[in-house]
């Protein structure tokens, strides 16, 4: 098994084509084509952390953050970072990150907080623009189911909890072949009319490349007429944070107490109480000022996210609260969801969930 195999897996609930333009994920150190002795996976890559998967024979750490964020101009020892990596090259260990691939996943960081404060009816709290396009092509009616659902099986006509979704449409195409062509159907300089289908589909971005060769791979004319239209349309499977339902509401302080204990969090930082009932919960791990406005639009009683500024609280206006768990604590359970999916996976290679706890704060 090679890295790019496991990864691949990985990024079918986590494409990197949806991570933030300001991260940098995927690989980091190493080679795609290295075969895997064992994975080790963990929240961040620090020294101590490689030295785990040292001891336990992984060479492929799978990182939520990247050990590499901005760029490296030395690797003389002198920082954490430059440690960590020169250890990982001098045991030929690759470092793969996920980071904002897997904040953006359905499936992904908020997913796991909402399962943690068992919220129902959840849905997407700042769905990814762009993210969508429509396929449209013209093929011979005979051709069109097989085309269609090659098409499907490349990924293409995903549309929420519905899959091989599609528009088609009867008509008559018509073209001439010119000299050097060579023509499934009709002569050389003769005008043809053909019975066609026309077939639309949706086409989410990260699976682009692998639809439109499905198209060439299926598609009996020797030039395929396509296009490609993006569309405005709301993504709802892919974006930051999550806004959910508790079963029953409960009293602000009851929520505190039990927002710790759900999150193994020994403290929260949080704006003004409304003394109101809580019932709507928005989530988001990390650093999340910038969706407090969602929040609030959304008609959340609470906003649980991490490294709020002080005048991010005062932006709460008694409209919500605000609460602040603090970052690892947001996502200390993302380790946990990375492990439990690639063990459902690959059964021929050992997963490990790092044990290292690499929370840089501290309280007291």
């Amino acid at each position: 098994m090679k890295v790019q195999d496991i990864t691949a897996v990985l990024e079918q609930i986590a494409p990197l084509h949806y991570a933030e333009d300001f991260d940098n994920v995927g690989i980091l150190v190493g080679h795609a084509t290295d075969e895997v002795s064992g994975v080790l996976v963990t929240l961040d890559t620090t020294e101590v952390v490689v030295q785990e998967a040292i001891e336990k024979g992984c060479n492929l750490i799978i990182s939520f953050h990247p050990i590499i964020f901005s760029g490296l101009k030395k690797l003389t020892g002198k920082t954490y970072v430059e440690r960590a990596v020169m250890l990982a090259i001098k045991h030929g260990i690759t470092i793969y990150a996920t980071h904002t691939a897997l904040d953006n996943s359905a499936v992904g960081v908020n997913y796991k907080i909402a399962e943690q404060l068992i919220l129902k009816n959840t849905r997407i709290l700042l769905p990814k623009q762009q993210t969508l396009k429509q396929l449209v092509t013209y093929a011979p009616q005979q051709d069109a189911e097989r085309i269609t659902e090659a098409l499907c099986a490349a990924g293409a006509g995903h549309i929420g909890q519905y899959d091989q979704c599609s528009f088609m449409s009867s008509g008559q195409g018509s073209f001439r072949a010119l000299e050097g062509a060579n023509p499934t159907i009709g002569q050389i300089n003769q005008q043809e009319k053909v019975a066609e289908t026309r077939i639309e589909v949706i086409v989410p971005a990260h699976v682009e490349g692998y639809v439109l060769q499905a198209l060439r791979d299926t598609h009996a004319y020797e030039e395929i007429a396509y296009h490609l239209i993006p569309l405005s349309n709301t993504n709802e499977t892919i974006g930051m944070g999550l806004m959910g339902e508790l079963e029953e509401a409960m009293d602000e302080n009851d929520f505190f107490t039990y927002l710790k204990q759900q999150m193994n969090t020994p403290m929260i930082r949080h704006s003004a109480l409304r003394h109101k009932k809580i019932k709507r919960v928005a989530v988001l791990g990390g650093s999340g000022s910038f969706a407090i406005k969602s929040a609030i639009t959304a008609k959340a009683d609470v906003f649980i996210t991490a490294d709020l500024k002080y005048h991010d609280f005062f932006s709460a206006e008694n409209k919500i609260i605000l609460a602040d768990i603090g970052h690892f604590e947001s996502e200390q359970f993302t380790k946990n969801l990375i492990t439990s999916y690639l063990k459902e996976k690959f059964t021929n290679f050992v997963v490990f969930n790092s044990g290292i706890n690499t929370n840089p704060v501290n309280y007291c």
